[in-house]
């Protein structure tokens, strides 16, 4: 039984994660403490989007890393 090596599984996660980033063009939203006002907080959310470049960089990378997986052999 062939063993997957650790590069194999990541080079799958990063090939998964940037084509899905790629294809919704993802973002994610962060909060920030604007005024602190006794019990009183506001705040203020910002909406930050994920390039296409880091989705299609994340693909490149994982692809790489799948060849190394391929081509190592496991102990």
């Amino acid at each position: 039984m062939k063993r997957t090596t650790p590069f194999y599984m990541f080079g799958s996660l990063l090939v998964i994660l940037g084509a899905y980033l790629l294809a919704t063009g993802g973002s994610f939203r962060t909060q920030q403490k604007v005024a602190e006002i006794g019990s009183l907080q506001i705040t203020a959310s910002e909406r930050h989007v994920v390039q296409p470049w880091m989705a299609g960089l994340g693909i490149v990378a994982g692809i790489g890393l799948l060849a190394v997986g391929l081509t190592r052999k496991t102990g």
